[in-house]
């Protein structure tokens, strides 16, 4: 989560090539590769926009061991309404978001830590 309990800048998009867009668009305000997140609702599309742009997928360090393990058992409903709130977003919130990327959406996290 965020150090200084700042709320992270989240924006949905349509589709993967505005995602790119996006992510370089944060990278040129000062974001970099550790600051900027990428969800899918599809593994293979959240991959192939995390490698194209330079961001990265929300991993062990950020849900933390026990999360990240629950997930290999969740729906990937359920998995990534995990990884929305561990990075510092409400229930309520990841809920919304799932729900956007159910449609096909992305969802990018853009996150300063430090």
């Amino acid at each position: 989560m965020n150090p200084t309990n700042a709320k992270p800048y989240a924006t949905v998009v349509e589709n993967g090539t505005r995602a790119v867009e996006v992510v370089k668009e944060l990278q040129g305000t000062g974001y970099g590769f550790d600051d900027i997140y990428v969800l899918a609702h599809s593994q293979d599309l959240t991959d192939k926009i995390t490698e194209t742009a330079g961001a990265q997928e929300v991993g062990i360090k950020e849900e933390g061991m026990f999360d990240s393990l629950a997930n290999l058992f969740r729906s990937r409903g359920d998995e990534l309404r995990a990884k929305i709130t561990s990075l510092g977003f409400t229930q309520a919130e990841a809920d919304f978001y799932e729900q956007e990327l159910d449609k096909d959406k992305v969802l990018i996290i853009a996150n300063h830590k430090s």
